[in-house]
């Protein structure tokens, strides 16, 4: 893939669109100064120029950046730098001996759900309906490496926005949002 002024411009809007929904999720969820630190790394070079080569405008041009070159140097640069990515959320255990997921923060889950929401509104546009977030982390999630009381916080949110919307899942986030702690068997799911 080639750079190009033009669109690096997209991808600059694209990210910026993206932003400043994420901001507007995070307020309504009473994390504005999240909101506000959201995704900052995507304006250093190191992601920005390989999103602007990678930029389609449907998807993530981490993903096309992986199929290129096998991996993604912004996303490795972005999920060490972005708390609200449950990639970032990994650690050595000392018991197993190897890398193993980590339990997020709520604040962070919060993010993250603010995120997801956002980026299915932009690549999705007009079409954007609130099972989208919850289709696509369902799609991958056989193949997801999470830690699971963070998967039953993320899921039980995302269903709850499509199952009652956007209202009454941001009134719930504020209620949790100041958790100290939380298990999966607090957020089960009772499919309709």
């Amino acid at each position: 893939m080639n750079f190009s002024l033009y669109k690096a411009w997209q991808h600059f809007n694209t990210i910026t669109k993206h932003r400043h929904k994420v901001i507007t999720h995070c307020a309504k969820a009473g994390i504005l100064f999240q909101g506000l630190l959201h995704d900052l790394s995507k304006y250093t070079p190191t992601e920005f120029m390989e999103g602007a080569r990678f930029y389609q405008g449907t998807r993530s041009p981490n993903e096309a950046e992986r199929e290129s070159r096998g991996f993604s140097n912004a996303w490795i640069h972005h999920k060490g730098r972005n708390r609200h990515h449950f990639e970032h959320w990994t650690d050595y255990d000392p018991v197993t001996k190897t890398i193993a997921p980590v339990k997020m923060p709520v604040k962070c889950v919060i993010e993250m759900f603010c995120d997801r929401v956002a980026a299915s509104k932009i690549y999705k546009g007009s079409s954007y309906t609130d099972d989208m977030p919850l289709q696509y982390f369902m799609g991958a999630k056989h193949r997801r490496v999470i830690q699971q009381d963070t998967a039953a916080l993320l899921e039980y949110l995302l269903v709850m926005l499509r199952d009652k919307g956007e209202k009454e899942t941001f009134r719930y986030i504020k209620s949790i949002r100041k958790l100290k702690d939380y298990s999966a068997k607090d957020f089960e799911i009772n499919e309709r």
